[in-house]
């Protein structure tokens, strides 16, 4: 990380330069992650075939963690959806009043003229 924070390519006044040594420090930094997870995969291996049922153990762990994000997730769609359910059970409920609401294909022309105010007399 002492290469990545360094202060070396911060008064640089050529641009190339910096660039430069900034890939450099970022191609440094990648072989090392690249080292270190090669290391943990070794391990990875040896445990592997040192003790198989440990992995499974993990395996199954992993599994157990995702089933229960999982359901975490299900719930909480759930109970969106109920909600959602909800508000247009309301909507509907405060839209469809049967006994105001005239039956026919012209009940609701009839029902908005009724419901226009009365033309002024012209004198």
């Amino acid at each position: 990380f002492a290469s990545l924070v360094s202060q070396d390519y911060v008064n640089g006044t050529d641009q190339e330069e910096i660039r430069t040594g900034v890939d450099q420090c970022i191609q440094k930094f990648l072989d090392v992650a690249r080292q270190t997870e090669c290391f943990f995969l070794q391990k990875r291996l040896q445990l592997s075939v040192q003790k198989p049922e440990q992995v499974i153990k993990e395996d199954v762990s992993e599994l157990r963690n995702e089933l229960q994000r999982k359901e975490a997730l299900i719930q909480k769609h759930l109970s969106k959806l109920r909600h959602w359910q909800q508000v247009l059970e309301d909507i509907s409920v405060q839209h469809k009043k049967p006994a105001e609401m005239p039956q026919g294909p012209l009940a609701y022309v009839e029902q908005a003229a009724a419901a226009l105010p009365a033309p002024m007399k012209q004198t």
